[in-house]
C-alpha cells in the first residue's frame, strides 16, 4: 500500500514537472509565436515555384507599426490571406506573415514580391523563433540598398534541416498594395528573370524605335503630328519602364524620389501630347471643329494636370488621374468612331487602337478590384493594349505619310502636265509671231491693255476709297459702274480669244411685298443675304457679281458656255428658293428669277445687246411664275 501510494506520488510529481516545463517554454516562445500559423513544409523533392498566397495571413489591426507590439497582438487579429480581396491604394501598417519549414535537407531559395513599386518593405526573419535578420527595401530608398539588385524585391533565404523559418512583413505605400509572393529555386528565378527581362526589353525597345524614329520624320519633314506622336511613345516608354522597376534600377537608381513624382507628372503630360496627336491624326481641323476645340480643352487641362498633380496627395492624384484617363479614352474612342463612321480611313484604325488601350486599362482596373480572375499581373493588360495601340498608330501614320506623298506625287504630275501645256503653247506663240508678226504685236498690246486694265482693278479692290466707288454700299458686292467696266473689258476679251461669255439677271420675287410686309430694314437684309449667297456661287476669280439696281442683280461669267451658265443660275436659284432666312424673328419666303443669256462676242455693242437679252430672259422667267430659270432664246423673244 506504502509502494503504491508511493509510486502514484512519483508519478504525479513526474507529471507536475513536465507540465512546468512545457509551460516555461511556451512563455519563452509566445513572443514569435502568438500566431499558430500552417508552414509551408519544403523538401528537396517540391517544386521550384511555389505561389506563397495560400500560407499567408494578414493582421488586422490597425496603426502598429513595430514588431513588437504587433507581437502582442492575440491570434484572432490574423486573417487567411482574402486571394478576391481588392488591391487597396495608400496604406500604411499592412502586416503580413508566412512560415516555411525544412524538415531534413539543405536547400536555398528567395523569396519573391513582384511589385516594383511598393514605397517601403521591411522583412523581419526568425529562425525557430529567433530573430536573425530585419531587412528594409523598396522604392524610397536607394536602389542600391536591397539585398539582391534587381528590379523587383528578392530575399534569399538558407534552409537547414529541422529548421522553422517564420517571416513577419510590414509594407507601406502610397500606390497599389499588390503584394504576390513566390517562392523561387534561384535557377528558375534567374530563368524566368532572363525571360522577363528579355519581354519588357523588346516592349521598351520597340517604344524608344518608335519614338525615335518619329522624331526624326518630325525633324525632316517638320510635322506635328509625328512630333506630338512621338512626345506620346515618349511618355509611354518612360511609364512602361517605371512600371516595371527599369527607371528605377537604371535611370535614377539614387533618387528614390523620383518615383513618388514620376507617374502623377508623365501620365498627364502623355495624356496631353495623345490628345495633341489625335487632334492631328483624325484631321478634326477640316472635319469636325468641335471636337477640334473639345480635344485642345482637355490638352490644355492635362498639361495644367502635369504641373498640378505632383503637389497633390499621391493616392488622391492617383484616384483623379485613373477617372481622367478612362474619360480622356472613352471620349477619344467616341471621336474616332464617329470620324469612321462618316468614312475617314485612318478614323478607323485610330479606333482600333484606342479600343484595345481602354480595354487593356478595364481589364486592369478590373483584376485590381478582384472582379476579375487571371493568372497575370494586373498592369500586364494595360502594357499589352499600349504596345497594340502604339503600333497601330503608327501604322496610321504611315497611312497617312503614304497618302500625303501621294498627293504631292500628284501635284507634281498636275505641274509637270501644266508646264508641257506651257510650253506647247509658247511654241504656238512663237510659230503664230513668225508667220505674223503684225498682227501678234497687236494682240499682244491688246492684251496688255486688258491686263493692266484687270491689275488696276485688283489694285483697287486692296484700296479702300476705290472699294468705296466699285462697291455697293449695302451688299459688298461690285456695283452697276464696275459692271459697266468689266463688261466691255470681258467683251473684248471673248472677241479676241473667240471664247463665249455668259450673263445673268437675278430678281427677287415679290420684293415690294417684303417691303410692304416687315418693313424696308428687312427688305435690306433680305438684299444683303442674296448678295452673299451670290457670292458663295461664284468660284472663279474672273467672275463678277454686281448690284444692278434696287432688288435686281448682275453676274458676268467670262469663258462660260450656255448650259454652264444655266447650271449656275439653277444653282443659285434653287438654293435661294430653299434658304430660311429670318430677321426679327419673322420667316422670310424668298425666291428669285433669272435671266440668262450667252455668246461668243464679235462687236463692240454685242455686250450691251447680250445684257439685254438676258433681261428680256428675265422678264420671261416673271411672266412665267416666278422662281424660275429662263434662258434666251430668239424665238421666245419673239413671242
Amino acid at each position: 500500500m506504502n509502494t503504491f501510494n508511493g509510486a502514484g506520488l512519483s508519478l504525479k510529481s513526474s507529471l507536475a514537472l513536465i507540465l512546468g516545463l512545457c509551460l516555461l517554454l511556451l512563455s519563452q516562445l509566445s513572443w514569435a509565436n502568438s500566431l499558430q500559423t500552417v508552414p509551408l513544409r519544403l523538401t528537396s523533392d517540391s517544386i521550384t515555384k511555389i505561389d506563397l498566397k495560400d500560407w499567408v495571413y494578414i493582421n488586422n489591426s490597425k496603426n502598429i507599426s513595430q514588431l513588437t507590439k504587433l507581437l502582442e497582438q492575440p491570434a484572432s487579429t490574423w486573417k487567411k490571406l482574402p486571394t478576391d480581396k481588392p488591391n487597396q491604394i495608400g496604406v500604411s501598417n499592412y502586416w503580413l506573415t508566412f512560415s516555411i519549414y525544412n524538415p531534413d535537407d539543405y536547400l536555398s531559395r528567395i523569396i519573391a514580391l513582384d511589385n516594383p513599386l511598393l514605397d517601403s518593405i521591411v522583412i523581419y526573419h526568425f529562425i525557430n523563433s529567433e530573430l536573425v535578420d530585419a531587412k528594409k527595401m523598396g522604392d524610397t530608398l536607394p536602389f542600391s540598398l536591397r539585398p539582391m539588385q534587381s528590379n523587383i524585391f528578392l530575399y534569399p533565404i538558407d534552409l537547414q534541416p529541422g529548421d522553422t523559418h517564420k517571416f513577419y512583413i510590414k509594407i507601406d505605400s502610397l500606390g497599389s498594395v499588390n503584394t504576390p509572393m513566390v517562392l523561387w529555386s534561384s535557377n528558375d528565378l534567374t530563368q524566368l528573370t532572363e525571360t522577363k527581362n528579355l519581354y519588357i526589353g523588346l516592349q521598351i525597345g520597340l517604344l524608344i524605335a518608335i519614338s525615335i524614329f518619329s522624331l526624326f520624320i518630325a525633324f525632316a519633314s517638320l510635322s506635328f503630328s509625328y512630333s506630338y506622336y512621338s512626345g506620346y511613345v515618349l511618355g509611354l516608354t518612360l511609364l512602361t519602364a517605371s512600371i516595371h522597376g527599369v527607371s528605377f534600377r537604371y535611370l535614377w537608381p539614387n533618387w528614390p524620389i523620383m518615383q513618388q513624382y514620376i507617374f502623377t507628372f508623365v501620365i498627364p503630360l502623355t495624356l496631353g501630347f495623345s490628345l495633341m496627336f489625335t487632334e492631328k491624326v483624325l484631321q478634326l481641323k477640316y472635319h469636325n471643329l468641335k471636337m477640334l476645340r473639345i480635344c485642345r480643352v482637355m490638352a490644355f487641362m492635362s498639361f495644367s494636370l502635369a504641373l498640378v498633380m505632383p503637389l497633390m496627395p499621391y493616392s488622391s492624384a492617383i484616384y483623379i488621374l485613373v477617372f481622367v484617363v478612362l474619360t480622356v479614352s472613352t471620349i477619344l474612342v467616341t471621336f474616332s468612331l464617329i470620324q469612321a463612321f462618316v468614312g475617314q480611313r485612318n478614323a478607323t484604325l485610330y479606333a482600333i487602337g484606342r479600343i484595345a488601350l481602354l480595354m487593356g486599362c478595364i481589364m486592369t482596373g478590373l483584376l485590381y478590384l478582384g472582379l476579375l480572375k487571371l493568372d497575370v499581373a494586373p498592369h500586364v493588360p494595360t502594357m499589352i493594349g499600349l504596345t497594340f495601340e502604339v503600333i497601330i498608330m503608327a501604322g496610321v501614320l504611315a497611312l497617312r505619310y503614304n497618302d500625303e506623298r501621294k498627293a504631292k506625287f500628284k501635284i507634281q504630275q498636275q505641274a509637270l502636265e501644266q508646264a508641257q501645256r506651257m510650253r506647247e503653247t509658247r511654241e504656238e506663240a512663237l510659230l503664230a509671231e513668225s508667220e505674223n508678226n503684225e498682227k501678234l504685236e497687236q494682240m499682244v498690246q491688246e492684251r496688255t491693255l486688258e491686263l493692266e486694265i484687270t491689275l488696276r482693278e485688283l489694285n483697287e479692290a486692296n484700296q479702300k476709297l476705290t472699294e468705296q466707288n466699285t462697291i455697293d454700299s449695302l451688299t459688298g458686292v461690285k456695283n452697276r459702274n464696275a459692271f459697266d467696266r468689266r463688261l466691255v473689258a470681258e467683251g473684248r476679251i471673248s472677241r479676241r480669244q473667240q471664247t463665249s461669255m455668259a450673263l445673268l439677271m437675278i430678281d427677287i420675287d415679290k420684293f415690294k411685298d417684303i417691303n410692304d410686309k416687315f418693313g424696308h430694314l428687312t427688305g435690306d437684309y433680305t438684299i444683303k443675304i442674296i448678295a452673299q449667297m451670290l457670292n458663295e456661287y461664284l468660284k472663279r476669280p474672273t467672275d463678277l457679281v454686281s448690284r444692278f439696281g434696287g432688288e435686281e442683280f448682275a453676274i458676268i461669267l467670262p469663258s462660260t458656255e450656255a448650259e454652264g451658265a444655266q447650271q449656275v443660275a439653277e444653282q443659285i436659284r434653287q438654293a435661294i428658293s430653299e434658304s430660311k432666312i429670318v430677321h426679327n424673328d419673322n420667316h422670310i419666303p424668298l425666291t428669285v428669277s433669272i435671266g440668262v443669256s450667252a455668246d461668243i462676242i464679235d462687236s463692240d455693242e454685242h455686250p450691251m445687246l447680250l445684257l439685254e437679252q438676258a433681261d428680256k430672259a428675265l422678264y420671261q422667267a416673271k411672266r412665267s411664275g416666278r422662281n424660275k430659270v429662263c434662258y434666251y432664246t430668239l424665238k421666245a423673244d419673239q413671242i
